[in-house]
């Protein structure tokens, strides 16, 4: 019945814009979470206005199909899994961007990369600043739909803090604007900082107000390694206690080997954990972080602390950071993780997941966002082994569990997705999960909306 119905769609929209071919759907199943569960779409669609999304969730309304947004396919939670029968929208083809430097806003559709809207708005001496690790492969949309960060969000705030204004399409076709270029507005509701991080539950973006700020001056980089990760972690606290650096970041011995294994450039094997911190302040005063910053590190006991202001070496050192999931990954297979803590218990966080590790017999490389507590624990298992997914399984709730125990969170940025689901309500609450349940109702009646996701 809903199969012959997709013709009436593909007749509502431009040749070509409704796929069905097999071969292209399938790429289209799972995000970079692989969900084992992915189902096989009906067809995929790729507008590239909103007026297109409109007569999408119309049709889908009326019909009773569920529709699965998706960006670039990056997202790590499996909030993108295709389901059985079901739409995926794919907002890839919606690409437009205008700058205003004078207001220091872009208005732009979501299928831009993260890393062409930087480019775009650097040619008019702006930065768009939350830069996940994955900036150079996804979606402004992706981004909003989990509320991404990056490593500068320790100083300058995640996605929703740039967010000034967005279209959105509701489940019946509805398209409502919200906010806009204007940064003091409390007219109504504050309903944009409901969508951000809504993980495609509420609606679908199709357009987005940023805000934007000068260029970043270049960065000023400490490198330190310690022979324990708790030592590393206390020295994180050492610097957040007394300055707010550009970056603070973490990786233990697993991803330090996984990196130098493809950059060869000299990292410490023997370190049990490294920490890389940065200062985009100019002239004395990044100077006077850097020194700060040294000094904390070897207050801390680090092994060796090494500072540069070279562009190209601190760079290098960034790349390095950025490149800890797929090098890992080179590895094994991986269930990937985002747990938070407060900063008091990062320690405890990472020196808790270590006796997970030991506990279920397997590789549990832990990096992080450290100046704000955000880890990103990544479980390395063999698909083919049962014993060892059943462990990896395992592993991957006791590790959410420990965060929540520690006041920390499920996650702080990859989105809850489908993988992370049955911890939300040990987090949140049973009330709270009852509200947001009630909002998604409200919104989204017929249930239509990436059903299975988030809650």
């Amino acid at each position: 019945m809903v199969a012959q119905a997709l013709d009436e769609l593909i007749a509502a929209l431009p040749d070509g814009m409704v796929v069905t071919d097999p071969a292209i759907t399938e790429g289209y199943r799972q995000d970079r979470a692989v969900d084992p569960a992915a189902g096989k779409p009906l067809a995929v669609v790729r507008p590239r206005r909103t007026e297109e999304v409109q007569a999408v969730l119309r049709w889908a309304s009326r019909h009773g199909v569920p529709v699965v947004p998706r960006g670039a396919g990056t997202g790590l939670s499996g909030g993108a899994t295709a389901l059985d029968d079901g739409i995926v929208l794919s907002t890839e083809k919606m690409r437009d961007i205008t700058v205003d430097p004078v207001t220091r806003t872009a208005v732009c559709q979501p299928g831009l990369l993260n890393a062409e809207v930087k480019q775009a708005v650097a040619e008019h001496g702006l930065w768009y600043p939350p830069d996940p690790s994955s900036f150079e492969i996804c979606s402004i949309g992706g981004n909003i739909a989990t509320n991404a960060g990056g490593l500068c969000c320790v100083k300058y705030g995640v996605t929703t803090d740039y967010v000034l204004g967005l279209q959105v399409v509701l489940a019946d076709g509805t398209a409502v604007r919200l906010g806009g270029p204007r940064l003091k507005d409390v007219a109504g509701l504050s309903l944009t900082k409901l969508f951000v991080g809504s993980e495609g539950t509420l609606g679908v973006v199709t357009e987005v107000t940023l805000r934007l700020l000068p260029a970043q001056h270049t960065s000023s980089v400490v490198v330190a390694t310690f022979d324990s990760v708790r030592a590393a972690a206390d020295a994180v606290l050492g610097v957040t206690s007394r300055i707010r650096p550009a970056m603070l970041e973490f990786m233990d011995a697993a991803a330090i080997n996984a990196v130098e294994d493809h950059f060869r450039m000299g990292l410490d094997r023997e370190a049990a954990a490294m920490v890389l911190g940065g200062s985009d302040e100019r002239g004395r005063a990044g100077a006077e972080d850097a020194e700060l910053m040294a000094a904390v590190f070897t207050e801390h006991g680090a092994k060796e602390v090494f500072s540069t202001d070279d562009p190209d070496e601190s760079e290098a050192f960034v790349a390095a950071r950025r490149f800890c999931i797929p090098a890992v990954e080179a590895t094994g297979s991986l269930l990937l993780e985002d747990v938070g803590v407060p900063l008091p218990a990062l320690a405890e966080l990472i020196t808790g997941i270590e006796r997970i590790a030991a506990d279920r017999d397997l590789t549990i490389s832990v990096i992080a966002h450290a100046g704000d507590g955000n880890t990103h624990p990544l479980i390395v298992y063999d698909p083919a082994d049962a014993a060892m997914t059943q462990r990896a399984e395992l592993a991957f709730g006791e590790i959410m569990e420990l965060a929540v125990a520690l006041g920390g969170t499920i996650t702080g940025e990859h989105g809850v997705g489908r993988l992370k689901r049955p911890w939300l309500a040990g987090q949140i609450g049973p009330d709270a999960l009852a509200l947001n349940q009630r909002i998604k109702a409200a919104l989204d009646p017929a249930g239509i909306l990436n059903p299975g996701a988030a809650f």
